[in-house]
């Protein structure tokens, strides 16, 4: 009867007994969220001949990739989506300015909670297994039939088991970590698996940086991702902005429970510097002092995977009293308007302008290459997202970076990649 978390929360969900890697159940959905593509699941809802979603309670759309509108297009569509809204009564819909980055909306308002099948109509929503939730991106297709039926079918998933012990040292992060764990593991090295995080370094962590972790293991082909529930979930739980939409309940992974593999880690043995993914792919890590000479066109310091108050405070630290280089652009993104609000009752986006930062809204712009800090052809970025596709943040010829958010402060200021020892010492 031993199960791993995703093992549970799908038995669960599907009213069984006990479930195993391989098998088929039907599950309940617990939420369901979209952002700006809420409009091609509508389209494929409504062309399914339903008429009311089956939970208006349980649904969360959240306007965030394309905010404020870049063209026409963009505007319709955001236009049909709040007609839908309306039209339903969902009760849940974060429109622009008031809400944020989806993956940040959705945890700090309280929609999440262990235990729970999450699924969103994009592929970081691995970032809710932060929470133990079983989280998961599906497409449009599958979402409209969620929101007609609250109920999608799933492959139970074999798990691999992540256990990262000793301590993260100065200037090592929860990015450097699972962007080593990527190195090593692969970009397919956990395709259509469950990972469950745990370990004394894990433990240690804040909410924020579980999210990092389940966040970027997509990256490595996740198909779900899991930190510990445990006293720091649970406070920050209870400072979240509101609770209305869900009930925790304890969730862990029996202590004998069978595992596809198990991967051990000594974070401190390990992690000696920072990491950095060079062009093109995610699992193309080194660390920062194999890099090289590589000066940066453009520094994106934000969204979803690193737009947090500890990113933004790691990002002041290195910044106070210093500038921008001349030839680099840095832009901050926070992740949600209660971290803007936040950072400015802080001081920290003083600090940052004075530095010489662009402060983007809250949402994924640049990160897809569609708005508000895309690249020419031929440029560099360093960037604390989670993508470094050719052409990921526009030209097609451009490069992407992926580290830290001290490796990304510290290389704006220095206008190269650089340790961020350098610019601290």
């Amino acid at each position: 009867m031993s199960m791993t978390l995703a093992e549970k929360i799908l038995a669960r969900a599907s009213g069984q007994e006990m479930v195993s890697p391989g098998q088929a159940v039907a599950a309940s959905i617990d939420l369901a969220m979209s952002h700006e593509n809420a409009d091609l699941v509508r389209e494929a809802f409504v062309e399914s001949g339903a008429r009311r979603v089956w939970d208006r309670d349980r649904i969360v759309i959240i306007l965030d990739h394309r905010v404020p509108a870049e063209s026409e297009k963009t505007a319709s569509r955001h236009k049909a989506i709040r007609e839908f809204v309306a039209a339903q009564g969902i009760r849940y819909f974060y429109d622009v300015g008031r809400g944020g980055i989806c993956h940040q909306v959705l945890a700090e308002n309280g929609h999440v909670w262990p235990g729970m099948v999450v699924v969103g109509t994009d592929p970081h929503t691995t970032t809710h297994g932060a929470f133990a939730a079983f989280a998961t991106g599906i497409g449009a297709a599958e979402m409209a039939g969620v929101w007609a039926e609250g109920r999608l079918p799933f492959q139970v998933p074999p798990t691999i088991r992540i256990e990262v012990h000793g301590e993260l040292g100065r200037w090592i992060s929860a990015k450097d970590l699972i962007l080593y764990i990527i190195g090593r593991v692969g970009a397919g090295g956990a395709e259509g698996r469950a990972v469950e995080f745990d370990g004394a370094a894990i433990r240690r962590m804040s909410v924020a940086s579980r999210m990092v972790l389940a966040n970027l293991s997509m990256e490595m082909g996740a198909r779900v991702a899991f930190a510990p529930a445990d006293e720091r979930l649970a406070a920050y739980l209870t400072g979240s902005l509101h609770q209305e939409a869900g009930r925790g309940v304890y969730c862990a992974p029996d202590a004998d429970a069978r595992y596809e593999r198990v991967l051990e880690f000594d974070a401190g043995a390990a992690l000696i510097e920072p990491q950095v993914a060079c062009p093109s792919a995610v699992d193309h890590v080194k660390p920062v002092s194999e890099v090289g000479h590589v000066p940066v066109d453009q520094a994106v310091l934000g969204t979803c995977a690193n737009g947090r108050l500890e990113d933004l405070e790691m990002a002041v630290y290195l910044l106070e009293g210093r500038k921008v280089h001349p030839h680099t652009r840095l832009l901050i993104i926070p992740a949600s308007q209660h971290i803007y609000l936040e950072a400015i009752r802080l001081g920290y986006l003083e600090t940052l302008v004075r530095a010489g930062a662009m402060v983007n809204p809250p949402g994924c712009g640049p990160c897809l290459g569609a708005h508000q800090g895309i690249l020419a052809n031929g440029e560099v970025c360093i960037a604390s997202t989670n993508r470094n596709l050719p052409g990921r943040m526009g030209g097609k010829n451009s490069q992407v970076y992926l580290a830290s958010p001290a490796v990304v402060a510290a290389s704006a200021v220095a206008g190269r990649i650089v340790h961020p020892r350098e610019i601290a010492a």
